[in-house]
Order: structure tokens, then C-alpha cells, then sequence
């Protein structure tokens, strides 16, 4: 039987997807498409790739930008950490010299890259036989060798890792051999339906001889995500201008720029809201009116915003706190998902609402 690095690459020269990144592959290009590429589909990285690329066109570039501007070109990517992260690896890049590591040890030391991360650069831009254990490659090779693993597990990784190693080191093209087998997975190998027949591990397949592609991997019961709810405020000034505030730098989507809210109980009232444009700007408000719920799936919780609309600003009588809101353009800060949604909607609001709040959006 044909070896099984061959069969990847033919498969894969056949086969291989075409993205930016891939047609040369330069060890920062590469490195930034691998970090967007954590948690987000191939197909929504690409548009973020190009105009991330075309601002920073070098580590060099990347490393002496405004944090605000990078996170406004991540702004809708989510997992915001991951550009912070980038750019204080760029940071420690020039800082050091200038020279990008060409091992998989040297990148692992960057913040922000993990061990995939550091096998698929150094791999593909250096030539470097360092397998890589994704989520794809894991479905692909748990159904190949028929492997129950629990692969959250560090310890299961480890063992495809060291399984994939012979493999990866004959090929002769280990870059090659890492894209074919994620390819490979995110295309055919799918989580469900996946196409066998098209396979080129079809043959020696034991998911496949067994029927058990939909078994494999093993996947634990999902956790039913808890829900936290909020009173949030829309607000807005005679320019035009949003009442935002500024997230902490060190917490959830940090540095990022919102609607200034409150966690709240499932039915906040127009006095709630009231009270979040009191302490955010000392602000009060003629009318209150409800627009509805908002909601965001983070990986392990779900965000509810009651969302009411302020008009008729006034500043309190009452002597207040500093405020940690202020009234700003948004087109050019990087927002959180739901303050864009909500901004994105709020140009349909043309009549008051009840009070209820019953919907999502």
C-alpha cells in the first residue's frame, strides 16, 4: 500500500485550497494567518488577512502601531487577545533584533504561539518536520487509527503527535504534508457527512470499516453555557457622536469600546437604565425608551444586553464619580460585536417601543 505521506501529498497537490498566505510563504504572513486562523473559518480570515497585511506590512510595522488601530483591524474576529498578543510578540521580535525564528521552540516562545501554531510556521516556511495536531488533523487520524482518546487531554495529543512524527519526517515536504492533512480534514474528513469515498486514506480507514465516522472523535457532553444579563444604553449627543467606554486592557475583549452597561436581573426597567447613564457620564435622560435584546455567544457564556435608548441628555445635578464613558465617533475604534450590532440597527429606529423586552436580535 502506498505510503501514507504520499498519498496526503498527492491528494493535497490535487486538492490543496487556494489562500493568500500559500502562494508564498513568508514566515510573517504566515504567522499572522495562523494566529487569525485559531478559532475562525478559512473563509472569514480572508478579508481581515488583507487589509491586516496591507496596514502592517512588516513585524516592524506591526510592532510600532497604536494597540487601538490593531484591534480596530481585528474588530469583528473575536478572541481578542490573540491580536494584542501578535502584537506584543512583534514587539519582542524587534526588541530582540529584528530576525524571525525558524524553529518550532523559537516561535513557542512568542506570546500568543502555541505548540500548532509553532509546528505550522516553522514547517511551512522553514522546512521543519514538526507535526501539527488541530482539530482537524485530530478528526482525521482518530478516525484513521480508530483511536477513542479523550483529545482535550495533553496527553492524547502527545501520542498523535509522536505517531504523525515518521510520517511527516519522510515526506520531504513536512509544510506540505501539515496543510495536506488540514485540508484534509476542514474538506473531506468533515465533522459530519464526511466524504469517504473521495479520501485518499479511505483504504485503511478503521472509522470507515467499522461505521463509526460519526462516533469518532470522541466528543464529552457539551456544558450548557450559563447567561449573563445587562441594562445597556444607546446615547447619543447633537454631533452625532456615541456615548462609549473603554474596557479594561487586562479582562474580556480588552481595550475594546461599548455602550456603557450594568448586569441586571431578566427585566430591567427604564429607572435601571436611568442609573448606568448616571454613573457612566452623569448624564440624565428625557426619555427612555426600550429597543429590545441583543445577544452574543462567547465559548463560555451567553451575553444578553437590554438595550434602551436615551434622549433628551442632561447633565445630573449630582456631584459623581469620574466618568468612565465619554462621547466618541465609533468608526474609527474598535468595537465589541454587540455594540457594532447595535449601532448597525439603531439607524431603523424610528418609533418609541414598549417597555417589554421579549426579543433577540
Amino acid at each position: 500500500m502506498t505510503a501514507i505521506h504520499r498519498r496526503l501529498l498527492d491528494w493535497y497537490d490535487a486538492n490543496r485550497r487556494e489562500m493568500p498566505w500559500r502562494d508564498h510563504p513568508d514566515p510573517y504572513a504566515v504567522w499572522v494567518s495562523e494566529i487569525m486562523l485559531q478559532q475562525t473559518q478559512v473563509e472569514t480570515v480572508r478579508g481581515y488577512f488583507a487589509r491586516f497585511v496591507q496596514a502592517f506590512p512588516t513585524v516592524a510595522a506591526l510592532a510600532a502601531a497604536p494597540q487601538q488601530q490593531v484591534l480596530k483591524l481585528w474588530e469583528g474576529l473575536g478572541y481578542y487577545t490573540r491580536a494584542r498578543n501578535l502584537q506584543r510578540a512583534a514587539q519582542q521580535i524587534v526588541t530582540q533584533g529584528g530576525a524571525l525564528p525558524r524553529d518550532a521552540a523559537g516561535w513557542a516562545e512568542l506570546p500568543g504561539v502555541g505548540p500548532y501554531t509553532a509546528a505550522a510556521i516553522a514547517s511551512i516556511c522553514f522546512g521543519v518536520p514538526a507535526p501539527v495536531v488541530d482539530g482537524n488533523v485530530i478528526r482525521v487520524f482518530a478516525r484513521y487509527r480508530g483511536w477513542d482518546d479523550d483529545f482535550r487531554k495533553p496527553a492524547a495529543r502527545a501520542r498523535l503527535a509522536s505517531w504523525l512524527q515518521p510520517h511527516i519526517a519522510v515526506s520531504g515536504r513536512p509544510g506540505d504534508f501539515n496543510q495536506a492533512m488540514m485540508d484534509l480534514g476542514a474538506t473531506c474528513c468533515t465533522p459530519r457527512t464526511p466524504g469517504c469515498d473521495r479520501c485518499p486514506l479511505r483504504g485503511g480507514c478503521v472509522a470507515r470499516r467499522e461505521c463509526r465516522q460519526a462516533a469518532l472523535p470522541m466528543r464529552p457532553a457539551r456544558k450548557a453555557v450559563p447567561t449573563r444579563t445587562a441594562v445597556a444604553v444607546l446615547a447619543r449627543d447633537a454631533a452625532g457622536r456615541v456615548l462609549l467606554a473603554q474596557r479594561a486592557d487586562d479582562g474580556l475583549l480588552g481595550g475594546l469600546w461599548e455602550l456603557p452597561s450594568r448586569a441586571s436581573g431578566d427585566a430591567p426597567t427604564a429607572r435601571d437604565a436611568a442609573r448606568v447613564l448616571r454613573v457612566a457620564a452623569g448624564l440624565r435622560a428625557t426619555h427612555m425608551e426600550t429597543r429590545g435584546c441583543f445577544t452574543h455567544v462567547f465559548t463560555h457564556f451567553k451575553q444578553v444586553w437590554h438595550l434602551f435608548e436615551a434622549t433628551g441628555l442632561k447633565m445630573t445635578a449630582e456631584k459623581q464619580n469620574p466618568p468612565t464613558a465619554r462621547f466618541m465617533m465609533p468608526d474609527e475604534l474598535p468595537l465589541t460585536t454587540l455594540t457594532r450590532r447595535v449601532l448597525d440597527q439603531s439607524a431603523s429606529y424610528k418609533t418609541p417601543r414598549s417597555q417589554a423586552c421579549t426579543g433577540t436580535s
